[in-house]
């Protein structure tokens, strides 16, 4: 077999592909995770040419593994960290703007607990998370009584507490919107297929790439990009280079899923005598997403699974808050990721910095190397705009960056006025209903035409496999978003599988054309 790469893609020629030199790039970058979308995004924006290699899916790791905030992080200004906290909330402001359909703003409720942090110290962390950032959008803090919320859900000793704003993201499809962008300014993104070595050759590099299904590639660059998270260490390994001076600490972050606790848009943040906090979200409308652990991990990070420990943790953190009581059979579904943390050598993985590094190596035996070391979903266009700074001498491209102002794929929704744009959805679609109009504004913006374009029923979006999940959307997903998988779809690119029956996941899986039957996820 023939194999040439063209930019936007690699073109594949015959029955077999055999390890051919392709054309060079500029920039390869090794990782599918929002730090290497947002690089790749941004490269291919300032006219290099670009080509991303992820192992697996896009955000199929660490990206889909988060919380789900675009956040300063309140609890960082005790450590003293007010610079990350400054650059995330500036970013956060950023991020509202370019992606209005994936961002939401979200109320935050901290009940205070006598005996814990002093309420003096909330009043001035909640004054500096206010001002330092330049808030410009969102309402500020002020005292709440949590008997005056509604309903009442918390226990009744717990009076007096804070509100305060941050943000909700959808954290696969943020991914998935970077790697878009990228494409579509003529970026290669090749998904299942994984680093196997690179050499310096020529002033290049010339790495050796190997897909899902066995068939070998090569790319020549002139700068590699090591943008793999949890496995950074690992890549650096397979690389003629010397032992970075910056270290990774992995640590695990679980999550569950359960029944709704609570009524209403807002989220509620938790306070433990640990020091750490747990967050409790409204999720996907008839859930409550409680997280996170912060656990010192060592293994595979492709085979991280949430303990009974941890499960017990949260469940108990929710118990001494909520009048509604939660066990370990409560949980509809769980998560885990591994966090791959810039090492400060705290000996508290919860205290381990969220801040970022960018480590370039340009030796005289091999071309420039930037890897990546830390860095949290909140911060992620402002570090790729640091990657393309230090790169620029070496790879050239547009010296001004620009991502700060132009939307993702979606969010280009007029005035940026989601309430509307999601009005003038059901008006032109008024078959979908509430739910399911919800949904697809979020997921998609303004790309939602592509999936229903002319359709004026239900039965135009062809087969409906459950949850609002159709043959039309399913479709858009394969050929647009590099879905291939059933998980990719049903807890990446959308989380049907939390409505999915057994049954119906078994029917997309076999749309699809999954070779085994798929069971329910769960914990």
């Amino acid at each position: 077999m023939r194999t040439t790469c063209v930019r936007g893609a690699i073109a594949k020629v015959g029955a077999e592909v055999s390890l051919t030199a392709c054309h060079s790039v500029d920039v390869l970058i090794v990782g599918g995770g929002i730090n290497g979308a947002g690089i790749a995004r941004d490269a291919a924006g300032r006219g290099l040419d670009v080509a991303l290699v992820e192992q697996a899916d896009l955000a199929s790791a660490t990206s889909s593994s988060s919380t789900k905030l675009i956040h300063g992080g309140l609890r960082y200004l005790e450590f003293m960290e007010f610079g990350l906290v400054r650059q995330a909330l500036i970013e956060r402001e950023r991020l509202l703007g370019i992606a209005p359909h994936l961002i939401r703003p979200m109320q935050f409720i901290l009940p205070h607990v006598p005996g814990l942090r002093p309420r003096w110290l909330i009043r001035l962390g909640l004054f500096i998370y206010d001002h330092v950032g330049g808030r410009r959008s969102l309402p500020s803090s002020h005292a709440v009584r949590l008997d005056a919320l509604g309903e009442p859900v918390l226990r009744s000793h717990l009076r007096h507490g804070f509100s305060y704003s941050d943000c909700r993201v959808d954290d696969s499809r943020l991914v998935i919107c970077n790697a878009l962008d990228a494409m579509e300014r003529g970026a290669s993104i090749l998904t299942h297929t994984r680093l196997v070595s690179a050499q310096s050759r020529d002033g290049l590099w010339h790495a050796r790439c190997e897909d899902g299904d066995g068939r070998k590639h090569e790319l020549r660059a002139r700068a590699l990009v090591n943008a793999a998270g949890p496995w950074v260490e690992r890549v650096r390994a397979l690389l003629p280079v010397e032992r970075g001076t910056s270290h990774l600490r992995l640590v695990k972050g679980s999550h569950i899923v359960v029944p709704r606790l609570f009524e209403g848009t807002h989220a509620f943040m938790l306070q433990n005598a640990d020091g750490r906090i747990v967050f409790t979200i409204p999720y996907e409308h008839d859930w409550t997403l409680v997280g996170t652990t912060d656990v010192r991990f060592e293994g595979n990070p492709a085979a991280v699974h949430i303990t009974p420990e941890e499960t017990g943790y949260l469940c108990d953190t929710v118990n001494r808050y909520f009048r509604r009581a939660i066990g370990p059979g409560d949980v509809r579904w769980s998560y885990a990721g591994v966090r791959p943390l810039l090492d400060d050598e705290s000996p508290d993985a919860s205290r381990v910095t969220r801040d970022y590094r960018l480590e370039l190596t340009d030796g005289a035996r091999h071309p420039p190397l930037l890897t990546i070391y830390g860095g949290k979903i909140t911060t992620y266009r402002r570090l790729a705009e640091a990657a393309l700074e230090m790169l620029r001498p070496h790879v050239g491209g547009a010296r001004h960056g620009w991502t700060d102002r132009a939307t993702l794929p979606g969010g280009d929704l007029p005035r940026a006025d989601f309430e509307a744009f999601l009005q003038d959805v059901r008006r032109r679609w008024p078959f979908l209903g509430e739910r399911l109009s919800l949904r697809l504004a979020h997921a998609y913006g303004t790309r939602i035409e592509r999936i229903l374009g002319t359709a004026s029923a239900m039965d135009d979006l062809g087969e409906h496999y459950g949850a609002g999940l159709t043959a039309a959307e399913l479709d858009y997903l394969r050929s647009r978003e590099w879905a291939r998988d059933p998980d990719d779809v049903l807890w990446r690119r959308t989380k049907l599988g939390l409505h999915l029956s057994e049954r119906e996941q078994a029917r997309v899986a076999a749309a699809m054309g999954a070779d085994t039957e798929v069971a329910l996820k769960t914990s």
